[in-house]
């Protein structure tokens, strides 16, 4: 399983949303939304396949950015506990 970083830009007001958030909970067992516009989703799938996966529930005004993260390299600060342990526990 991999770690895959997903962040967002939103610009058309009256498109409807919802089945991105809703396919961004189904690309894996665990997901943090721990920010606006930001996802951590613990999946099988590649940083391209999530993108694939997306992009088709996007207007073409946004923008979209997937990277996968696994690895040890990471740090955050000014999360709640509840937030913190999802990272430690999973990142």
């Amino acid at each position: 399983m991999s770690q895959i970083f997903i962040s967002y830009t939103l610009r058309k007001q009256d498109h409807d949303y919802s089945k991105l958030t809703g396919r961004i909970q189904e690309l894996g067992p665990k997901h943090w939304h721990g920010m606006d516009s930001t996802w951590i989703v613990i999946s099988s799938l590649s940083a391209l396949e999530v993108r694939d996966e997306l992009a088709p529930l996007l207007d073409a005004s946004d923008e979209l950015l997937v990277i996968d993260i696994t690895g040890d390299a990471v740090a955050w600060g000014g999360f709640n506990n509840e937030g913190s342990n999802w990272l430690k526990e999973n990142c």
